[in-house]
């Protein structure tokens, strides 16, 4: 029987939970925090919900509690999908002593963090007392199960023994068993890995400090492997495979450097609504021509007033014959310049300035260069300079009756393109969780390398508590993180809704990389603010996860919603 790591206890305090009872505990205190959270439902519904609906302007003055409970919500699910981990580890005979540390560490400091409080943003902790549960509510989540784990579940001693199994994981990999379950899965992961190690690890740095562009060459490998037709139906020359292991890709590719692994997401997203949008005519085109790379697309949807306010759009598309003309402004363009396609959200119906009144467009364009990056007539831009997320560069761009065909206009009816989009944003959403995943992985690695090589007082730094203690929260929170991803990749996969699940894995996805490039940047100590180190990087990377496919506060709203008024 192996006895899992706890604190020092006094002769008289219960002894350490051991393998054969841990998950028993971890299911039974998983009820008290199901109870805690129905009960911390009912009194948001109660302050933000008016006959059975969510009322926007109590939803609005009650911000701090509502979007508290969807973190609380999330923290719920991600326990729950802790023990889902569990489950298929013991199936295939994967779970030993290291992945019941990471279970007993994620159920311990959660519990504790729900009561205590949890981190919405670095100033904002929101308490199981903030949401006006009784005290009786609070009590009855203070299960015998539940205190013992918020007792003995985080403690310094269960750090430092995940800190002894990781302390060689740069070398092994052995961060905690996946739980992947499938053979094809594992083949994926090993050959993106030796892809990133190879391809993109030596060079990223370098990129990032030039501000280049993600050379055209790897792109053309990248394509070779089948990253831009990874989910595309093999009817229109893609691999037909699914979410999950977009999500395995993805987070192989990210850990490199998350403008490699975003350039798969650019593909994601036009072909997925162009999969679900698009006339046959418009699938049979440009499907095969993305799976293979042969074009690559950029998604042209916000404007410089609007940021997550999509209905409120002003760009406009005048339909004259047999084209459209576009004219307007949009900013954030990822990778604008050196991309083919553009899906452009734009109004058609100038007397409707509600979502109703706008339609997405396939535009295509000609790829710019360095001298000339929007050479096509009626569209001009500017570089916008930003601190991280590089190697695609971002743009402003202006159209003045830019044109576009007719057939282009996608699923040739007008007035669809924001439910067009709304569709799209589950896998999305899936996948910036697990680039999410990749960057807190990478910053993992990258902080344990250095503190086992960073000597100070004659040993590795590693061997200081603070240190190895926080490589350790750090592996057990990307753990949640993945398996939460997972879990939303599985539901999409199943084709069950999952636009709450998908929302929770990014809210939490990106909380979780930044985190932890911050904690492997403090490791690092003065270096880590050196430009020449990567974790600089990595930190200025990781910050745009808590901004792109939706701000973590619009992100919070959109899950408190979908609670509230899903149906079970």
């Amino acid at each position: 029987m192996v006895t899992i790591a706890a604190p020092t206890v006094e002769d008289d305090a219960a002894p350490p939970i051991v393998l054969s009872d841990l998950v028993a505990t971890c299911e039974q205190a998983l009820k008290a925090a199901d109870q805690l959270n129905t009960a911390v439902r009912k009194a948001v519904a109660a302050t933000v919900m008016r006959d059975g609906k969510v009322n926007a302007g109590l939803l609005d003055e009650n911000q701090f509690v509502a979007h508290g409970y969807a973190w609380f919500a999330t923290y719920v699910e991600s326990l729950r999908e802790m023990l889902g981990w569990v489950a298929r580890l013991q199936e295939q005979h994967h779970f030993g002593e290291l992945e019941a540390l990471i279970l007993q560490c994620a159920f311990g400091e959660y519990l504790a963090q729900m009561i205590g409080g949890i981190p919405m943003s670095q100033v904002e902790m929101v308490r199981a007392g903030d949401f006006g549960v009784s005290d009786d509510a609070i009590h009855a989540f203070y299960t015998p199960e539940v205190s013992r784990l918020i007792r003995e579940g985080n403690s310094p001693a269960v750090r430092q023994r995940i800190a002894e199994y990781i302390v060689n994981g740069v070398d092994t990999g052995n961060f905690g068993a996946l739980g992947l379950g499938d053979e094809s899965l594992e083949m994926v992961r090993d050959q993106f890995r030796r892809f990133v190690a190879d391809k993109v690890v030596p060079y990223a740095h370098e990129w990032h400090l030039k501000d280049e562009l993600v050379p055209i060459e790897l792109i053309t490998e990248m394509a070779e492997l089948g990253v831009f037709g990874l989910t595309i139906p093999e009817e229109y020359g893609g691999l037909g495979m699914d979410k999950m292991a977009m999500c395995v890709v993805t987070e192989e590719l990210s850990r490199g450097y998350i403008g490699v692994g975003s350039l798969g997401t650019r593909s994601e997203i036009a072909a997925e609504l162009i999969r679900l949008g698009g006339t046959e005519e418009q699938k049979q085109h440009f499907l095969p021509l993305l799976a293979s790379g042969d074009i690559l697309p950029t998604a042209v949807f916000t404007e410089p007033n609007t940021g997550s306010d999509l209905a409120s759009l002003r760009t406009r598309a005048v339909k004259h014959g047999d084209v459209y003309k576009v004219t307007g402004n949009k900013t954030w363009i990822t990778h604008a310049a050196r991309t083919d396609l553009m899906t452009l959200l734009a109004r058609t119906k100038p007397d409707d300035l509600s979502y109703r009144g706008l339609s997405m467009f396939l535009a295509e364009k000609p790829r710019g260069t360095d001298e000339h990056p929007f050479p096509a007539p009626g569209m001009s831009g500017g570089e916008i300079e930003v601190l991280g997320y590089r190697g695609m560069k971002e743009y402003e761009l202006a159209f003045d009756e830019f044109e576009v065909k007719a057939e282009n206009l996608l699923g040739q009816t007008e007035g669809q393109g924001f439910k067009q989009l709304m569709e799209t944003f589950e896998s999305a959403r899936i996948q910036t969780a697990a680039r999410a995943v990749g960057v807190a992985q990478n910053a993992l690695e990258i902080g344990l390398r250095y503190a086992n090589e960073r000597v100070q007082f004659g040993r590795p730094i590693f061997d200081f508590p603070r240190v190895s203690g926080k490589l350790a929260i750090m592996a057990v929170e990307t753990m949640i993180a993945r398996q939460l991803t997972y879990f939303a990749a599985r539901e999409k996969d199943a084709d069950i809704r999952c636009d709450i699940e998908a929302g929770m894995a990014k809210l939490l996805g990106a909380r979780v990389a930044f985190a932890s490039a911050d904690a492997a940047l403090q490791i690092h100590g003065g270096n880590g603010y050196a430009l020449e180190y990567p974790i600089s990087r990595v930190l200025c990377d990781a910050r745009i996860l808590n901004i792109f496919e939706g701000a973590a506060e619009i992100q919070a709203q959109v899950i408190t919603r979908g609670l509230l008024t899903r149906r079970d």
